[in-house]
């Protein structure tokens, strides 16, 4: 009785990475099952469904996953204020463990052992993508081809993965128009490795696949309104073309629409990969960069102060989980409880401008205001008698006087070293 080969899902875009996998894991002597997650990336996935069953993949399948990924993804990470290193949006790493969750639920419905990527063993997506695997299916094994010796042996770079594809007759879009790599999906697109490892290479402008360069955006202002409800957008409000944009999928649509065509969300930096390498990313980030801009401020008027100190302390840790591939842990499990809670009374409005790749700030309401006009005047006396800051201050002053009572006797205060030199 012959023996059924191995079921293995990878996870396929299409490109030529993707598709000498496919072949190579044939060669190896699998079943493999082509994995299309739709993320919201441009891509013809009719032509990819066509190209993975020509290479002899047995099934493909393609899902779309892009409401789940704004409305589970992308909008807790806004609500978590979660940039990692201060600048990156997380556009790549908030997808991966999506499609990751994609793959295992359907290697367990089609009773696969064996889940794939196309990701290399220097980068971070194989980390996102392998920890999400072990974390929903303990059992299931991974075949990495960047870090299996024999495929390593088989390809040393590019050339050869060109060299393969030819001689399978595997159909390949070579091009040396984009020197680069991308990564595309709703939250953003992303451009590295090639001529952008000269952190110094300025690309110019053409490399830029969504936004409008801010110079050469429109010169006018478009102002728009968004509505919160517990941190996260329910409505988005455009006066000046009549429109109104609700659902979370519909906005976050809407939103990389303007941001596109007004310059915004254009990044280039340095970052640390997991794995402890530095590489340079250029990132257009439109939707989200409006979005984590207004949520930003509804919070400063709706949260209280105390909260706000805690959670601004846990967005870093929500951040570098997210990066690093720790989307279903339980330490990520405890800070989207502990987050989740900071946004219960985040409702409200904010009112933007957009132009030339800035987002301004227009102004702000929310029915949980925590601002109390009266109170913060300086024109109206009410509810606030000022003697009492004279006991306040007093009483914040005691350790300060006690420490530098000690300098004094030491000879250490500032100002008696500062008129001794």
């Amino acid at each position: 009785m012959t023996k059924q080969p191995e079921k293995v899902i990878l996870a396929y875009s299409g490109g030529l990475d993707t598709s000498v996998i496919l072949k190579w894991l044939l060669e190896q002597g699998y079943e493999v099952i082509a994995y299309i997650a739709d993320v919201g990336q441009n891509d013809n996935f009719d032509e990819a469904r066509e190209k993975a069953l020509e290479i002899g993949a047995s099934d493909v399948v393609i899902e779309d996953l892009k409401e789940e990924f704004v409305r589970d993804f992308i909008f807790p990470a806004i609500q978590a204020s979660a940039i990692y290193e201060n600048r990156y949006l997380l556009g790549t790493a908030l997808a991966r463990p999506l499609i990751a969750k994609g793959q295992i639920a359907l290697a367990d419905k089609l009773n696969a052992t064996r889940v794939s990527h196309g990701a290399t063993g220097k980068g971070n997506d194989q980390v996102r993508f392998e920890l999400t695997y072990y974390a929903l299916n303990p059992a299931i094994k991974v075949l990495a081809p960047w870090k299996d010796p024999g495929f390593l042996k088989q390809f040393k770079g590019r050339t050869d993965m060109l060299n393969y594809a030819a001689d399978k007759n595997i159909p390949v879009k070579a091009s040396l128009k984009k020197p680069y790599s991308e990564d595309d999906n709703l939250l953003h697109i992303s451009h590295e490795a090639g001529v952008l490892e000269d952190p110094r290479f300025a690309p110019g402008n053409d490399i830029l696949s969504r936004i409008t360069a801010p110079m050469d955006a429109p010169d006018r202002i478009s102002s728009i309104s968004i509505e919160f409800k517990d941190g996260v957008a329910v409505k988005v409000t455009h006066p000046e073309k009549n429109t109104i944009i609700e659902g979370p999928l519909n906005i976050f649509s809407y939103l990389n629409k303007l941001g596109c065509e007004n310059g915004i969300g254009l990044l280039d930096m340095v970052e640390n990969r997991f794995v402890g390498l530095k590489s340079r990313g250029i990132y257009e980030t439109p939707g989200a960069t409006i979005l984590f801009t207004a949520h930003l401020d509804i919070e400063g008027i709706a949260m209280d102060r105390e909260v706000l100190r805690l959670r601004n302390m846990l967005s870093p840790k929500f951040a570098e989980l997210a990066y690093n591939g720790f989307w279903y842990s339980p330490e990520m499990d405890f800070l989207r409880a502990s987050l989740n809670k900071s946004q219960e009374l985040i409702d409200g409005v904010v009112d933007l401008d957009l132009y030339k790749g800035n987002v301004i700030v227009r102004g702000r309401k929310s029915p949980s205001s925590l601002y109390n006009q009266d109170l913060s005047s300086m024109d109206i006396e009410g509810g606030f008698d000022q003697q009492d800051s004279e006991g306040f201050i007093k009483i914040n002053a005691i350790r300060l006087m006690a420490h530098h009572t000690i300098l004094r006797e030491t000879g250490k205060d500032p100002v008696s070293s500062s008129q001794n030199n």
